[in-house]
């Protein structure tokens, strides 16, 4: 069973999957002139939030439930007198993948439906270069997660459902992987903030303290959403986001990889 120490492991900005390194796109608002203050600081977050943190969360909620329900299938049957064909048939009944051969089916139709809503290509090549690193620390740590079954896509399966499988081993909750999801798209950006901006980071730790709500409520729904076929997850956008992104891709010298 999982501690909440574990939750906060993997919550922390320090835990060594490059996220240091990303500014969620604050960088490229900054240099537009979008973002300059705290106030706006505020919007572009609770804006990044309501978008990419409702969809990355949404995801490793499902990515986490494909990663459970294979656990429980395996439970099932080892149990005596069970017969070989209940798991299968309480998988139908639910929607979950029964087995690690509907875990992987299910994984890789949950990438490319992430693909489908990640309209940027920079944005794409952010996100499965994140998963790289987040299944590096990974593999050291739970080496007996299912990260075989990830998707073998170009450039490594996307950050999310990485984080899915990973939490699912941690033995955390499908909440409280939507709550890291949710929570990571804030602070990244929040930390960036103080750099690009020389923000008072007291007054920043604030401003995320008032998001607080909106951080469990996001988590709330994309846990919920978790439920549906890969198709009918959330496809929030933020189309200036996507283009900021690709500008940012081009400039030859700035401080965050994104």
């Amino acid at each position: 069973m999982a501690t909440p120490s574990l939750l906060l492991l993997l919550a922390d900005g320090r835990f060594p999957a490059g996220a240091h390194a990303h500014s969620g796109g604050l960088e490229a608002a900054v240099a537009a002139g979008r973002v300059t203050d705290l106030a706006s600081l505020e919007a572009f977050l609770a804006g990044r939030l309501a978008t990419a943190g409702l969809v990355g969360a949404a995801f490793a909620a499902a990515a986490h439930r494909a990663a459970v329900a294979e656990t429980a299938d395996s439970a099932n049957q080892a149990r005596p007198g069970r017969r070989s064909d209940a798991p299968a048939e309480t998988a139908a009944r639910s929607g979950a993948p029964a087995g690690p051969a509907a875990r992987s089916g299910a994984l890789a139709r949950l990438d490319a439906e992430l693909d489908a809503r990640t309209a940027a290509p920079a944005l794409r090549a952010v996100s499965r270069r994140q998963g790289r690193a987040l299944l590096r620390a990974g593999r050291t740590i739970w080496p007996d997660a299912p990260f075989a079954d990830l998707p073998a896509t170009p450039g490594g399966a996307h950050q999310p459902l990485v984080l899915g499988l990973l939490c699912a081993a941690a033995g955390l909750s499908r909440v409280e992987t939507a709550t890291i999801a949710a929570y990571g798209t804030l602070t990244g950006a929040a930390s960036a903030g103080v750099r690009l901006l020389g923000l008072d980071p007291y007054q920043v730790q604030a401003l995320l303290v008032g998001l607080a709500d909106a951080c469990d409520g996001t988590a709330a729904d994309a846990a919920r959403a978790a439920d549906d076929p890969p198709e009918r997850l959330p496809a929030a956008a933020a189309p200036l986001a996507d283009i900021h992104a690709e500008i940012h891709a081009t400039w030859e010298v700035r401080l965050f990889a994104s």
